[in-house]
């Protein structure tokens, strides 16, 4: 019984090795507005998700959770495919028109690592999951963000995107494509718009964050075999258990940047395990931040005469 007692405990040290950051906050969301999305209290928190039966039943191991617990808010659910920009406009539209605040955006949904396809729009998965669907999503919910002040936009990277290249004159990865790289490239865009994105928000009261979520245990592993071999998933779930936190563990920098006290004058900045870290070179590029910011205008048909941070 002792030597497994201090197995136990070594298991213990080494998990802090890899799980040491996490949101101490106690600040509380009553009579705020949360918009997640693809998340399969206090706080009025609406769920937009592609797979509704999967939100669905998220929803309600949350409600579970939550029995008999006071004011822990509201749970409401919206499809949103984030590879359809008229998916993302039809939730957006609908998202004003039912919401008189939004004082928390947070982009945390993607994809990782699928082979090579285009959207309906005619745009490379990953990019158009990853940033076009978030950065469309965030242009039109903006004005209601900027009317709630203070606010927070937490766009959801990873430490992939130190794989990644703009790739400006080949956006939709034509001439070579790679999962892993198609997949840094969308990770470093979400960093890219964040900087862009804060820069034009200065003043305004809304502020916002990219961060490493940590290498967590879900279902995004599910393209393995394809981006590498077969077996490649079998041999990520069977051996990496060591490096992967759990759902609660990996949400703890998201919840760090949306919520903690510390970081209410922060914005712009890349975080890992709740603690503000200096990304890669390009990702720190403003002359990059300001192309991808054009290309997306482009790629998303923005109508440049409606100004996303007028108020409203």
């Amino acid at each position: 019984m002792e030597i497994l007692k201090t197995r136990l405990k070594i298991t213990e040290v080494r998990m802090g090795w890899f799980y040491n950051g996490k949101c101490t906050s106690k600040a509380r969301l009553d009579g705020k507005t949360a918009v997640v999305t693809g998340c399969n209290t206090g706080a009025r928190v609406i769920m937009a998700c592609r797979n509704l039966e999967k939100a669905e039943e998220a929803a309600n191991d949350i409600r579970k959770t939550l029995e008999g617990v006071e004011n822990v808010g509201e749970l409401s659910i919206k499809h949103l495919d984030l590879s359809s920009l008229s998916s993302v406009r039809k939730c957006a539209e609908q998202l004003l028109k039912e919401e008189t605040n939004i004082h928390l955006l947070i982009n945390n949904a993607g994809v990782m690592m699928c082979p090579r396809q285009l959207t309906e729009d005619g745009y490379e998965m990953q990019f158009a999951t990853n940033h076009l669907g978030h950065f469309l999503l965030t242009l039109i919910l903006l004005p209601r963000i900027l009317n709630s002040a203070p606010a927070r936009i937490v766009n959801v990277s990873s430490i992939a995107h130190k794989f990644g290249s703009l790739h400006s004159k080949d956006i939709n990865l034509e001439k070579s494509y790679q999962p892993v790289i198609a997949y840094g490239r969308s990770k470093l865009c979400n960093i890219l718009f964040t900087k862009e994105l804060a820069k034009r928000l200065e003043g305004t009261g809304v502020t916002v964050y990219s961060l490493h979520p940590g290498v967590v245990d879900t279902d995004l592993d599910r393209h393995l075999d394809s981006a590498f071999f077969p077996g490649s998933r079998w041999f990520y779930r069977t051996f990496g258990n060591m490096f992967k936190k759990s759902s609660e563990q990996g949400a703890q920098t998201t919840l760090y940047c949306a919520v903690d006290e510390s970081t209410a004058n922060q914005t712009g900045l890349y975080y890992d395990d709740c603690v503000a870290v200096r990304p890669t070179g390009k990702a720190n590029d403003p002359e990059q931040a300001r192309k991808l910011w054009d290309i997306s205008i482009e790629m998303v048909h923005w109508d440049k005469n409606r100004d996303p941070f007028q108020k409203g």
